[in-house]
């Protein structure tokens, strides 16, 4: 599955609906707190950070069933609670002038609909022979919805097409409520819904959590005293020694434009069984294996013998958690020396051995929410280069996503960083790439992905 803007996937000429939640029982006031990188997400849009949303597109067999998709949206809704809760900044949050603590999240108000309170609505918009007009009505519509400001913070939008015996689902949500794992789900699970509201077998979807329920237990928790004050180390020396890593070439100046994305398919899925051997001989699992390819490039184009980035790593630290759909994500820096004489032998791994190392020491800082660590040091942690990684070969149904069309979204951005991610699906090893959108970027992440498949393919053969 790729990871791109809504633009890079094809839409197509045909009728689209849009369908909307709204509450027909009364929203109650929920003391449960929000996570910490819910509310460090609030405050960054609350202080002027531009929103941001991920979503899907997938495509189900068959006509639309318009009572069976609604039944479907409506239990998927009372599935995932986050779906239905919604939080809002209360007056004079953050305000420290008269000695207020900038973090107290008690200045967040949530309030919830229970099971069964939200209907979906449809509106329909009939058949459009534009596909740009519909493709520029999804774009404007998650803008629009997609915020953390107001309730539903998501989207839902099908398109019928006359070309194609299918018809495609589109959904968006703010970040604060989904991570890039929960977006890998959300095809299987509505797909199934659908199904079994269509008469066609039950869903069987695994029984999930709440991540309301995770972001109250995550601020009640009480951290380790060494796990913190590891994860509060880890993250000083990197303040210390350089700062926050940037990526480690040129990427020209800033503008006010939004970023550019790229998506390259650098493995098959035989090709990327034999870089995991490759890894597996060198002692280091398939990540640390990517992350020394990454470094390698970087150092033949002249970035120098040290790679250095932010990598996320999961939260879902309990089985009701695995399918949830919600904000599961921490985050460890990455720091690890790159062998400039690539070509002599061992020399793969020798940078991979280094970069799970690196890993490895790293892990702790994960443990902790960056958010809170933040606030700890008095240093927000805001990372400029990203690398992330995900295994989704396992995913329910995974192995149909490309008869499917399934395809992750992500929102424009025009921030003045770069962001990676490296996904092994079951079709073989996707790079999905964003950065600003200038000549200089532009050269220097073309001839940096282009190094990436050579490196990959000699690390097989050596």
């Amino acid at each position: 599955m790729e990871f791109t803007e809504l633009g890079d996937y094809p839409i197509r000429s045909g009728a689209m609906t849009e369908w909307l939640p709204y509450a027909r029982s009364p929203w109650t006031d929920d003391d449960r707190s929000v996570s910490f990188a819910h509310e460090a997400h609030l405050r960054y849009c609350a202080e002027g950070g531009r929103e941001a949303w991920l979503g899907c597109a997938f495509e189900i067999a068959g006509a639309l069933d318009v009572p069976a998709f609604r039944s479907a949206l409506t239990s998927w809704i009372d599935r995932h609670e986050v779906l239905r809760s919604h939080t809002s900044l209360l007056p004079g949050f953050g305000d420290t002038s008269q000695g207020g603590d900038a973090a107290d999240y008690s200045a967040i108000r949530r309030q919830t609909v229970p099971v069964g309170g939200i209907h979906v609505g449809a509106v329909s918009h009939g058949y459009a022979t534009d596909a740009e007009a519909n493709a520029a009505h999804l774009q404007q519509l998650f803008d629009d919805y997609a915020s953390p400001f107001h309730w539903p913070s998501y989207i839902f939008a099908t398109l019928e097409s006359a070309e194609r015996d299918t018809f495609t689902v589109y959904f968006g949500a703010d970040h604060s409520i989904i991570d890039g794992y929960s977006i890998v789900l959300i095809a299987h699970e509505l797909s199934a819904l659908y199904r079994e509201a269509s008469g066609h077998g039950p869903a069987d979807l695994v029984p999930v959590g709440s991540y309301v329920d995770f972001g109250s237990a995550e601020r009640r928790s009480e951290v380790d005293h060494g796990t913190e004050q590891a994860a509060r180390d880890i993250w000083r020396q990197v303040f210390d020694e350089s700062g926050l890593p940037r990526f480690p070439l040129d990427i020209g100046p800033r503008s006010d434009g939004p970023q550019r994305g790229m998506s390259e398919w650098l493995l098959g899925a035989e090709e990327s069984t034999d870089f995991a051997a490759a890894c597996r001989h060198a002692g280091v699992g398939f990540f640390a294996g990517a992350l020394a390819c990454l470094g390698i490039a970087g150092t033949r184009m002249g970035a120098g013998g040290q790679f250095r980035a932010v990598t996320p790593v999961h939260t879902r630290n309990d089985p009701k958690w695995l399918a949830a759909l919600g904000w599961f994500v921490g985050l460890c820096p990455v720091d690890f020396e790159v062998d400039h004489d690539d070509s002599k032998p061992g020399a793969f791994a020798s940078v991979a051995r280094n970069a799970q190392a690196s890993l490895n020491h790293g892990r702790p800082a994960g443990a902790v929410p960056f958010d809170r660590i933040g606030h700890t040091l008095g240093i927000p942690i805001r990372p400029r280069f990203v690398v992330s990684y995900m295994d989704v070969r396992f995913v329910p149904r995974a192995d149909e996503w490309h008869e499917w069309r399934a395809q992750a979204l992500r929102s424009r951005q025009y921030t003045h960083d770069v962001h990676v991610w490296i996904n092994r699906t079951p079709q073989g090893l996707n790079l999905s790439v964003r950065y600003p959108n200038n000549d200089t970027a532009v050269a220097h992440m073309t001839e940096w992905v282009s190094e990436l498949r050579p490196l990959l393919l000699a690390a097989t053969r050596g």
